[in-house]
């Protein structure tokens, strides 16, 4: 039950923060943001991302295995740690963006134009920026998750928002399943791969172009139905032959 608890609390945290995280750097660091405007990263609406919630978890078990000291040396122990964190997430990532390329057909990031990548999924800087991101955690987070834990267990109201955290987010995921379903029958119909940040980007313009108000926490909202986007923008999507080519 502890352990539940432990990753269930990780989970929304990393969700939380890793969402902060990628709407900061989009916003001040992104080539892919010249314009330096705010921007809601991911699939889903709410202010989560999965992917980093998961990634905390892993973080945290792997963090837990250095009772188990492969190397005697305490500074090399701890490089092979960061190391092995950095490999996780990577594998995390190139997992998660396959699967949305392979079974939805979209393309949630895109690193083509980064050295080194593979398949426009992961890429040397990120898997550097992640190992980074496993030593602050290591040293900044892990020492105070088990206090986090007890103070959970004896606050039962914070346990409650966790909970609705939960409900909140499957409720989530359910209607961008929904979503994502329409782009898979277009890009399947088309034959392209569709670029969720590039269509997001599209809808804002428009909104912008008829100086309306843009929906932050709901950028795949448009008025007219997305499909009309969609078919607008067929020729930004990558083709599928040209990804085989490469």
């Amino acid at each position: 039950m502890n352990l539940f608890l432990e990753l269930a609390f990780l989970f929304f945290m990393g969700s939380v923060s890793g969402w902060v995280l990628e709407v900061l750097f989009r916003r001040f660091i992104s080539s892919a943001n010249p314009e330096r405007k705010w921007i809601n990263p991911g699939f889903c609406t709410g202010p989560y991302l999965p992917l980093y919630g998961v990634g905390l978890c892993f973080l945290y078990l792997i963090a837990g295995l250095e009772r188990w000291s492969i190397i005697e040396d305490p500074f090399w122990n701890k490089i092979l740690l960061f190391v092995s964190m950095a490999v996780c997430m990577t594998v995390i990532e190139y997992i998660a963006g396959i699967l949305a390329l392979k079974v939805t057909k979209v393309r949630l990031w895109d690193y083509t134009k980064e050295w080194g990548n593979i398949q426009g999924i992961i890429c040397p800087k990120f898997s550097l920026i992640w190992a980074i991101l496993g030593a602050l955690y290591y040293f900044l987070i892990h020492p105070h998750i088990l206090d986090a834990i007890h103070w959970l267990s004896q606050n039962l109201a914070f346990s409650f928002v966790i909970g609705l955290f939960f409900g909140v987010f499957i409720i989530d995921v359910a209607h961008s399943v929904q979503l994502v379903a329409k782009l898979k029958a277009f890009a399947e119909e088309n034959n392209v791969v569709v670029k969720y940040e590039t269509l997001k980007a599209n809808i804002r313009k428009n909104y912008e172009a008829n100086a309306q108000k843009y929906h932050f926490f709901r950028p795949l909202h448009t008025e007219r139905p997305i499909s009309e986007h969609l078919k607008e923008m067929r020729s930004a999507f990558e083709e599928k032959r040209k990804r085989k080519q490469n």
